[in-house]
């Protein structure tokens, strides 16, 4: 039975297979202890995920409202015109520039509402 085994490479795939496992149970194993060694909760991770995200948003459709206010449209047929190229890239250059800052400025926010947190609660 042992010769068939070596001949046809069964015994080799068997010990190859094994290590594998075991490198992978090692891997989830490290990731494991990684996640519980973190002290984020999981209601602080999505904080800081979702409020840079809902305050983009919020912000690009405040400087739409703002912009469209400022600057209402003469009719349908801008959309051909040549001189409506200015206004549109500046709409775009600052809508863009005021989104990015305000979802920075909601990045740093929400890190360090979760910062203060836990100082507050010995973290």
């Amino acid at each position: 039975m042992d010769e068939f085994h070596n001949e046809n490479g069964l015994g080799v795939t068997a010990d190859s297979i094994i290590e594998q496992l075991d490198t992978v149970n090692e891997k989830v194993n490290a990731m494991r202890k990684a996640r519980m060694d973190d002290p984020d909760s999981l209601t602080e991770k999505l904080l800081k995920a979702l409020a840079p995200t809902v305050a983009g948003a919020a912000a690009g459709k405040l400087f739409s409202l703002v912009w469209n206010r400022a600057h209402p449209t003469r009719g349908a047929n801008d959309e051909g015109r040549s001189d409506a190229l200015l206004p549109t890239l500046a709409f775009s250059a600052l809508s863009a520039a005021f989104v990015a800052i305000v979802s920075e400025v909601s990045v740093r926010g929400s890190q360090a509402w979760v910062r203060r947190r836990h100082r507050r609660s010995g973290l």
